[in-house]
């Protein structure tokens, strides 16, 4: 199973394994959700021998550039790190596969809320932009969470160019490696009390969600509405998430 992580021999079959994978969603139903509930499920994006195949490079460092510690910060209880150049076959090839199904989308929301960014139609030339930015830094990462362990409510940025929508794979398996630890997020709206989502996932099971801002559509037009994410306390075991954001970082 590490050849699907470290595929040296036939890289381009496991590219074009996971473009095929990503074409079978419902792309109009995720989008829908995205554009209703700031988040959507993509279900079975991973098998089971490839979530155990990557939550095992969480223990090899020569594959991150750095190690994070979140109570030393004030995130939360947990640590995690990010993943460098080149990145692990299957992440990569995921990145690239998953970032045209969602720039369509990012532009429309950009141009709802006023904001002048407008996303190229491939990953690699969106990470161009970035680089001449001086985003350099690579930003998937993967998260290692223990019994009380839990992540604050955040937001993915790390620089000026943001793409909107990042994605989010759960590595482990619920009631079995771990219990509690459920994705959380919070939408803050204008003059109303925020708006709470909860997203059971299984397993491989991926959640694409917004985010910093998303255009909500209204009696008056569009408005924008702030979202933060995060990870309720685990209760027992051991929780593994790999995070695909797709801008990277100064």
């Amino acid at each position: 199973m590490r050849k699907l992580i470290a595929n040296e021999d036939r890289p381009d079959a496991l590219a074009t394994s996971l473009e095929a994978r990503v074409a079978g969603y419902d792309w109009a139903a995720i989008h829908q959700e995205l554009n209703g509930f700031g988040c959507a499920t993509l279900p079975r994006l991973l098998s089971p021998g490839e979530c155990r195949a990557l939550s095992s490079l969480y223990a090899e460092e020569e594959h991150f550039r750095s190690h994070v510690v979140m109570a030393r910060h004030g995130f939360g209880k947990g640590e995690y790190r990010y993943f460098k150049y080149p990145l692990p076959d299957i992440l990569g090839g995921l990145r690239t596969a998953l970032y045209p199904r969602f720039a369509g989308l990012a532009n429309t929301w950009n141009e709802a809320m006023g904001f002048d960014q407008r996303f190229p139609a491939t990953h690699d030339a969106y990470l161009e932009q970035c680089h001449k930015a001086g985003q350099l830094r690579p930003t998937p990462l993967l998260l290692q969470y223990g019994a009380g362990d839990f992540n604050c409510l955040h937001q993915d940025l790390y620089g000026d160019l943001v793409f909107p929508i990042q994605v989010a794979i759960l590595l482990s398996e619920p009631g079995k490696d771990f219990s509690g630890g459920e994705f959380c997020m919070t939408e803050q709206r204008p003059r109303m009390q925020s708006r709470v989502e909860v997203v059971s996932l299984r397993q491989g099971d991926a959640v694409a969600f917004a985010v910093h801002n998303r255009p909500v559509q209204g009696t008056r037009g569009s408005y924008r509405v702030n979202l933060r994410h995060g990870v309720s306390r685990v209760r027992s075991g051991t929780r593994h998430t790999a995070g695909i954001i797709f801008h990277d970082a100064k």
